[in-house]
């Protein structure tokens, strides 16, 4: 069975025990860059290493020893994230955690979203996590939300969504629209002891699971 790939960026991680909570034995990790700084907090060496080296200076020069690194120039198209993640593809894995990947900057978490949007339209599984929440794109297939997570919210940055239906949640609705000018799906709650069902017909959303 095809290992998790655990993509690691350099945006702030507070709580590290949150962040190891997530992973799993047999993780494949690829550290992007300043993301390298996480390794003592989580606790885990990198299998591969993506970088241009622009925020982690001192790589430049660093023997890595029997560790692969991709080494990318400064001036490009691809963040070292993305890069990442078609590296990722490009090796087969269809499971994906992403960690500091968030709240440094908002146009990089901005663009990290669209990563996980291209993970998703790739065919693989993606979920994005902070020290506070979860992300990952919903579409077609029916996703649930536990009720360990106080809230939850829907937003259709990836375009209109036509057909949204939210049962055993607070605020449920039925075969209704959604647009980023109207974004009302937010700060939702599931049922006591409920799982919020989630359901799209057409288009695609991104789920934001508070923890806290």
């Amino acid at each position: 069975m095809m290992k998790r790939c655990v993509i690691i960026g350099a945006g702030p991680i507070e709580n590290y025990e949150i962040m190891k909570s997530y992973l799993e034995e047999g993780d494949f990790f690829i550290y992007c860059d300043g993301g390298l700084r996480h390794q003592d907090g989580l606790g885990v060496k990198p299998d591969l290493i993506v970088a241009d080296f622009d925020s982690y200076e001192e790589g430049r020069d660093a023997d890595f020893g029997d560790i692969r690194v991709i080494r990318l120039p400064v001036m490009k198209d691809d963040t070292d994230s993305y890069h990442a993640a078609k590296e990722g593809l490009r090796l087969g894995f269809k499971s994906y955690l992403l960690l500091g990947l968030t709240g440094a900057r908002l146009d990089h978490t901005l663009a990290n979203v669209g990563l996980i949007y291209m993970l998703f339209k790739s065919g693989a599984e993606a979920c994005m996590v902070s020290d506070t929440e979860e992300m990952c794109v919903v579409g077609k297939d029916k996703t649930y939300v536990e009720d360990c997570y106080p809230f939850f919210s829907i937003m259709p940055v990836f375009g209109d969504v036509r057909g949204l239906t939210i049962k055993d949640a607070k605020y449920e609705v039925e075969d209704a629209r959604l647009s980023l000018d109207y974004p009302y799906a937010i700060s939702n709650e599931p049922l006591s002891n409920k799982r919020a069902s989630i359901s799209i017909s057409d288009g695609e959303a991104l789920l934001v699971k508070v923890r806290s």
